[in-house]
């Protein structure tokens, strides 16, 4: 049940990340429009709002890329055949995973504050908009990172009971 509703989530953010991809096209297309041909004037609020999508795109990026397992990380070594070595690779992973996720969650709450108290120089947009972005993928970096553990340790129990 917690698996699936994850997975509904997970795909509501793909489906929000194409939607703010393709939205990204039109203030980065009215830039190189009104700078290489003149037919529009330059406005520079469009720039803001490309850094802002962009934020957002990077960070529910990071977020679907924990959750499918294609974050960043360094193998030292190679996946051992020994389940209790394998699961002990893989839970050192997502533990740093999660306690960087939920460390950057809560710092992130006062990044957020910062931000909200803040606005934009072109849109006067209250920064919180793109400051809350740091707590928001901290928390599902960490969700994700222990759901992906306890899942881990489920599947090494249940491979030991198979033997």
């Amino acid at each position: 049940m917690i698996k699936y509703s994850l997975e509904m989530f997970c795909s509501a953010l793909k489906v929000i990340l194409a939607i703010l991809v393709g939205s990204l096209i039109i203030p980065v297309a009215m830039q190189v429009i009104a700078r290489y041909t003149g037919l529009i004037p330059v406005y520079l609020w469009t720039e803001e709002l490309a850094t802002f999508i962009f934020v957002w795109v990077v960070m529910i990026g990071s977020v679907i890329a924990v959750w499918e397992g294609s974050h960043f990380d360094v193998q030292v070594m190679s996946d051992s055949d020994n389940p209790l070595i394998f699961l002990i690779q893989k839970s050192i992973v997502h533990i740093l995973v999660g306690t960087f996720g939920l460390l950057f969650a809560w710092y992130g709450l006062d990044y957020a504050k910062f931000g909200a108290i803040q606005h934009s120089v072109m849109m006067n947009a209250n920064l919180l908009i793109t400051h809350i972005t740091v707590p928001f993928a901290g928390l599902l970096w960490g969700v994700f990172s222990i759901f992906h553990l306890v899942e881990a340790i489920k599947q090494y129990l249940s491979h030991r009971r198979a033997i």
